[in-house]
């Protein structure tokens, strides 16, 4: 019966979280079995406006091999596990790194269909291995595609660095621009939102400082903090 006390008593936090009554899409970027179905992730989706992409892609990885989409999955988990914690509904895109997919197309009609009050797409970056740290796109205005949600999404993608560089102390990226937030008109995912939505790319997996942190059961939990902290910021500021 004790386990019907405790899941009793975090049921009662979470309704009275500050997060209650509030949808929260994580996006895991990647699948584990990508790489092993070329032809179903290689297949060209209409992203709107006459642009095509990719299904999907295999992502990067350590040089130990520790995969990207592992890492995706982990973060989305720990942080789901938060923000139930704080009474937000929380959705996954997916629950396992077996699978194919989902597409692009796919993961973002989830987010609207689920009506979020956000969404994030969670990712570690295969930079240069010189370079270091974390950086959120935000998406780009685009007439007819995302200038319903650019301005939400782009508060959304400026609380949730100060949040995450406030939480895990890892830098800016070094190699792209805009100071830790780039703009990108490029991404499926947010070409397709109609709900506020942001990428994260946690650090560089391709940097050996970065890839020891990824590999680290204890900070990828910090990691997922610092996303939830992003989260609760745009949420109830």
């Amino acid at each position: 019966m004790a386990w019907l006390v405790a899941a009793a008593a975090v049921a009662a936090a979470a309704a009275g979280g500050p997060l209650e009554g509030r949808t929260v899409v994580l996006d895991p970027g990647h699948n584990g079995a990508n790489g092993a179905h070329p032809d179903r992730i290689n297949r060209q989706v209409h992203v709107g406006g006459g642009m095509y992409k990719a299904c999907n892609t295999t992502g990067a990885a350590t040089a130990s091999g520790y995969a990207e989409s592992r890492f995706n999955l982990f973060v989305a988990r720990e942080a789901a596990r938060i923000l139930r914690r704080d009474g937000a509904r929380v959705v996954l895109t997916r629950r396992t790194d077996h699978g194919v997919g989902p597409c692009i197309t796919r993961r973002a009609r989830i987010a609207n269909r689920a009506e979020a009050d956000a969404a994030v797409s969670i990712h570690a970056d295969g930079g240069p291995p010189g370079g270091r740290g974390f950086h959120v796109i935000r998406p780009t205005r685009i007439e007819g595609l995302t200038d319903d949600i650019h301005a939400p999404s782009r508060r959304l993608g400026r609380l949730m660095r100060g949040a995450y560089e406030e939480r895990t102390r890892l830098p800016r990226a070094s190699y792209v621009g805009g100071d830790g937030l780039v703009a990108r008109a490029d991404l499926g995912g947010l070409r397709l939102a109609d709900v506020p939505a942001i990428f994260v790319e946690a650090l560089n997996l391709r940097n050996a400082v970065d890839a020891r942190r990824a590999e680290s059961p204890r900070f990828r939990r910090r990691i997922a903090r610092g996303i939830a902290a992003g989260v609760r910021d745009f949420l109830t500021r």
